[in-house]
């Protein structure tokens, strides 16, 4: 098991673990994306595990060998839903074996600032939550995409790949607390705050 480091997030004063679940869950319809990601509703992606399948999709689309220990880059442009996604993800990349997540201040990281942290610290890759030029808010619009190791938009036959994933999934992994009231183990954390947080290993 690997530990996980939240680089935005600010040192705790104990040792924190976490536990890994397997939730069952189903294939959900629309969830095609193209090198631009996928943008719905805010209100769709806050159904129930549609983010969830979808970034589940994209880690079983990439390779085991390169995701186990792996450093991400997560943030968006600040619209709605922004930092509740970026803990969801933050909880599927933590099961998923992913060791380092690097977050922007108070969660925004706009896709050439993505692009930029990529390829300056040579990390596998980053998650971008942005749906462009749609409106933000409530009802608008939402989007996620992945920009790969150098720093560009996913190859296509990625974005098929994580597509046809979206079509067979059966179930996703989670990190949950493990000695805590929350069911989330990043709960207390702050994303207004820099600096680092180390979750001890995985339990």
């Amino acid at each position: 098991s690997l530990p996980i480091t939240i680089s935005t997030l600010p040192p705790q004063p104990s040792k924190m673990t976490f536990t890994i679940t397997t939730v069952p869950t189903a294939p959900i319809e629309g969830q095609k994306t193209g090198t631009s990601g996928l943008r719905k509703k805010v209100t769709v992606f806050q159904s129930k595990h549609y983010l969830h399948n979808w970034v589940q999709s994209l880690f079983s689309a990439l390779p085991a060998a390169s995701l186990a220990g792996s450093t991400l880059a997560v943030g968006g442009d600040g619209r709605y839903f922004n930092d509740k996604a970026i803990r969801i993800i933050a909880r599927i990349a933590a099961a998923n074996g992913v060791k380092t997540l690097l977050v922007g201040h108070n969660g925004i990281l706009c896709t050439p600032a993505i692009s930029a942290v990529i390829r300056a610290r040579k990390i596998l890759g980053g998650i971008i939550l942005t749906a462009s030029h749609n409106p933000g808010g409530p009802t608008e619009d939402f989007g996620i995409k992945y920009n790969g190791d150098n720093g560009g938009p996913a190859q296509e036959s990625l974005t098929d790949m994580i597509y046809e994933n979206t079509k067979s999934i059966s179930s996703f992994k989670i990190a949950g607390a493990s000695d805590a009231d929350e069911d989330d183990p990043f709960a207390a954390v702050d994303l207004a705050q820099i600096g680092d947080t180390t979750f001890g290993d995985f339990t």
